[in-house]
């Protein structure tokens, strides 16, 4: 069996963005979680049968006590927020295993999600669906990849080496010394892409860089700076490390066997009516119909 992992928070953002406005029938925006349940459905249609999907369910974390510039819910639009439980719910009915996250974010439910279906000697291959590089660190040879749904690009531990310059083990120390905007901390000042990529390439973790450029076994041009900088601000870039570092060990996820689709709650059909989503109802027929025949 295959397992895929899906960045529910991701997907809502992206399609939120991507699809227009659109109101239910009780006059709330719901167009973001109607392209969702598309997608997810499609996912079932192009032959998945085991899917967990991650959510935040409230965006900060864990992590917004441990450094103040950590991302928060402020300037996400209203119309967005108020469909992340609209999400949970449709998904919810619809069959699928939900997992919201409050005190750990969507990221470390899908990473702890990838180590217990690694561990599964059932699973052949553990689909990681979300561009976020911070995600990239959960990669494993070609048995767990990373997908990219939208521009259809599949990365595996070889292509994840290829990209950052750094093997899938190394992106925390990667994303500490260069930053994750998006996260809401810059990294270290001097530091980019590819001196990090030299330097980790290397060492592979901030400790076991020497202190002194003079040791170090690469060329970086301003070599001396970068050294002086990680030096002076080296707990600064173990805290960015931590931040970027994914949790493995979420409580609560259940086991591989949880993942898989066995068809819609009994209120699914009335979500749909809701959403205004009919054509979902005739999809999802079909797809139990199909999971019958194959199971006789």
């Amino acid at each position: 069996m295959d397992v895929h992992l899906i960045d529910g928070t991701y997907e809502l953002f992206r399609h939120y963005y991507a699809l227009p406005n659109y109101e239910d029938n009780k006059e709330r925006e719901v167009g973001a979680v109607r392209g969702v349940l598309n997608s997810v459905l499609t996912l079932l249609e192009e032959g998945a049968t085991h899917v967990g999907v991650a959510t935040d369910h409230v965006v900060e974390s864990f992590r917004n006590e441990l450094y103040e510039g950590y991302k928060t819910g402020e300037g996400i639009e209203e119309a967005l927020r108020s469909q992340f439980g609209i999400l949970e719910e449709v998904l919810e009915s619809a069959g699928f295993r939900v997992w919201p996250m409050v005190k750990y974010e969507a990221d470390d439910a899908i990473a702890t999600a990838t180590v217990m279906a690694d561990t599964d000697s059932r699973v052949e291959r553990v689909w990681i669906c979300s561009p976020d590089k911070d995600l990239a660190q959960c990669v494993r040879g070609s048995r767990v990849i990373q997908l990219d749904r939208r521009r259809k690009i599949t990365l595996d531990a070889e292509a994840i080496a290829e990209k950052y310059g750094v093997p899938s083990d190394s992106i925390p120390d990667y994303l500490a010394l260069v930053g994750d905007s998006a996260d809401g901390f810059l990294g270290l000042k001097g530091w980019g892409a590819s001196s990090a990529a030299k330097i980790l390439d290397r060492y592979k973790h901030l400790e076991n860089i020497p202190e002194s450029a003079r040791d170090w076994s690469v060329k970086l041009r301003g070599a001396d700076k970068l050294a002086e900088t990680l030096m002076n601000e080296r707990e600064q870039a173990f805290l960015f490390r931590r931040l970027a570092t994914l949790v493995t060990d979420v409580p609560g996820l259940g086991d591989v066997d949880d993942l898989k689709w066995s068809g819609p709650r009994e209120d699914f059909e009335e979500q749909c009516r809701v959403i205004i989503m009919p054509n979902a109802v005739k999809r999802v027929a079909r797809l139990r119909e199909n999971n019958g025949a194959q199971q006789q």
